[in-house]
C-alpha cells in the first residue's frame, strides 16, 4: 500500500501541531514509520487519504461496538445539530439517557455526564476524596485513567514509599497521594493498606485492563479488592471507559459480578462522540454540587449532540439481546485463527482475551500485569504491525493496546484478517 498523501499531511501537521498529532500514540513512535491519516470510516473499515481500505481493530479505542457511522447515531446527531449544538442549560435528553444508563448498569442510582474518560476518572477521584475525607488513592501499574495529574505517577519501592511524577508538570505534592500497586497482586494492595491506615480514599482500576494489552483479572483478585475496600472504608472505582457497555450491557460489574462504588465511562456512552460519565449510589453521588460540597462543572457536559448519539447507541445495545454473544463468538473465531497461523509459523506468543477485547503478546509466558506485558518482543510486534498494515489490517500502533472487535465485522472480514496474519507470520 502507498501512503504518499498521509506522509505529506504528517509533514504539514508537524508544523502546527506538537509532534504532528493530538494524542501521542497516533504518532507511530512505538512502531516507527509515518502515521496514517484517515479520511472516513464506515462499518468495520477505515479509508485513508491515499484511498486504502483498512479493516479496523481500533474502533476509536473501543466505542464503535456497532461499527463506524452507525446510521441511527449519525441521524440523531444531524437532527440535533439542526436544533442547536450547545445550550449550557438542561435538556430532556440528559434525563432520558441517564434513566436508560442507570437501568442497564447495576449498582448505580445517579450518573453525571462529562466530556471525556479522563474527566470522568478525574472527577470520580475528587468525589471519592470528598466523600471519604481522605487524600490517597491506589492505582495499578499499566492501568491508564487519562492524563490527569493524579494518574501520571510511577511508584517508589516498597509499600511506604510515595509515588513520583511520571511526567514533567506533575508536582511532587500531587504524586505523594497516589500509591502504585501491581495488577493481579492482592498481597501488594494489602501492604499498601497496612502502610497507610485510614488514609486511602479509593482504589481505581480497569476491571479488565486494556492499556497493557488485554489483561483479565485473576481469579479472586477483584473480589479481594472489594473485601479490602469494605474492611478499610475505601471506595472501589471501576474505570469502565473500555469495558462499559462492551463486555455486557452492565459492563464488567455485570460480567464479573463485582459491585463497584463508582463507575466511569468514556465515549461509548456518547456513541463515539467526545463524552464521558461517572456514576454511583445515591449517597455518594449526592456529594456532588449543587446538592453536595464536591464541585464539578462543565459547559459542554451533557451537550445535546453527545446525548442524542449516546441515547441511540445505548438503546440499540439494550434492545439487542444477542449482540454480546455475537461479539464473543466473533472474537473467539479470530483468536482461534490467530493461534493456528502463529503456531504454524512457530511464532512465540501469548493471547489474552475478555469478551470482545483481545491482544497478542510476543512472549511465551503468561501476561498478567505490566511487567509481564513489558517482556514481549517489541521488534517482532513492529514487524507484525507494519505487515498487517500492508495487508490492509489496522491494529493499534503499540504493543500495549487492546484490539476491539465490532459487530460490524463479518466472518469474511475475520477470514481476511486471519489470512493476512498467515502472510505476515512467515516473515517474522
Amino acid at each position: 500500500m502507498l501512503y504518499e498523501r498521509s506522509s505529506r499531511l504528517f509533514v504539514e501537521a508537524e508544523k502546527v501541531i506538537p509532534g504532528g498529532v493530538n494524542s501521542p500514540v497516533r504518532a507511530f513512535k512505538a512502531v516507527g514509520g509515518t502515521p496514517i491519516f484517515i479520511k472516513e470510516a464506515k462499518d468495520a473499515y477505515l479509508y485513508d487519504e491515499d484511498g486504502n481500505r483498512l479493516v479496523d481493530y481500533i474502533n476509536s479505542w473501543g466505542p464503535m461496538i456497532l461499527g463506524h457511522a452507525y446510521a441511527p447515531v449519525v441521524d440523531a446527531v444531524i437532527e440535533r445539530a439542526r436544533k442547536g449544538t450547545s445550550f449550557g442549560t438542561p435538556t430532556a435528553l440528559e434525563t432520558e439517557i441517564a434513566t436508560l444508563a442507570t437501568t442497564m448498569v447495576p449498582n448505580i442510582d445517579k450518573i453525571r455526564f462529562v466530556n471525556s474518560g479522563t474527566e470522568a476518572c478525574m472527577s470520580a477521584i475528587r468525589l471519592a476524596r470528598g466523600y471519604t475525607k481522605r487524600d490517597k488513592i491506589i492505582k495499578f501499574a499499566g492501568c491508564y485513567h487519562g492524563h490527569s495529574d493524579s494518574f501520571l505517577i510511577q511508584a517508589g519501592s516498597g509499600a511506604v514509599t510515595f509515588g513520583t511524577p511520571n511526567s514533567p508538570g506533575v508536582t511532587e505534592g500531587t504524586a505523594k497521594d497516589t500509591l502504585l500497586a501491581k495488577y493481579n497482586d492482592l498481597d501488594n494492595v494489602a501492604e499498601l493498606f497496612k502502610a497507610n491506615p485510614d488514609g486511602i480514599a479509593a482504589i481505581i482500576i480497569e476491571p479488565v485492563a486494556g492499556n497493557m494489552g488485554c489483561i483479565p483479572p485473576s481469579k479472586g483478585f477483584l473480589e479481594g479488592l472489594r473485601k479490602l475496600c469494605d474492611a478499610n472504608n475505601t471506595l472501589l472505582i471501576f474505570d469502565e471507559v473500555m469495558t462499559g457497555f462492551r463486555l455486557a450491557k452492565g459492563g464488567a460489574q455485570e460480567l464479573l459480578n463485582i459491585k463497584a462504588d463508582i463507575v466511569t465511562f468514556g465515549k461509548v456512552i456518547g456513541g463515539g462522540l467526545p463524552v464521558g460519565a461517572f456514576a454511583g449510589r445515591d449517597e455518594i453521588m449526592n456529594y456532588l454540587a449543587p446538592v453536595g460540597p464536591v464541585y464539578q462543572a462543565g459547559t459542554l457536559s451533557g451537550n445535546p449532540l453527545a446525548m442524542a448519539a449516546g441515547l441511540e447507541m445505548l438503546k440499540a445495545l439494550n434492545a439487542d439481546d444477542a449482540i454480546y454473544k455475537r461479539l464473543d463468538e466473533k472474537t473467539a473465531y479470530l483468536e482461534k485463527g490467530i493461534r493456528e497461523k502463529l503456531d504454524a509459523a512457530k511464532i512465540t506468543y501469548t493471547i489474552n482475551r475478555a469478551g470482545s477485547m483481545i491482544s497478542v503478546h510476543f512472549d511465551a509466558s503468561p501476561v498478567t500485569d505490566f511487567s509481564t506485558a513489558a517482556r514481549g518482543d517489541n521488534d517482532t510486534f513492529k514487524k507484525f504491525f507494519h505487515g498487517l498494515l500492508k495487508e490492509g489490517v489496522y491494529i493499534a500502533p503499540s504493543a500495549y493496546e487492546t484490539w476491539f472487535i465490532t459487530d460490524a465485522l463479518t466472518y469474511e472480514d475475520l477470514d481476511f484478517t486471519i489470512n493476512a496474519i498467515e502472510k505476515v507470520a512467515i516473515t517474522l
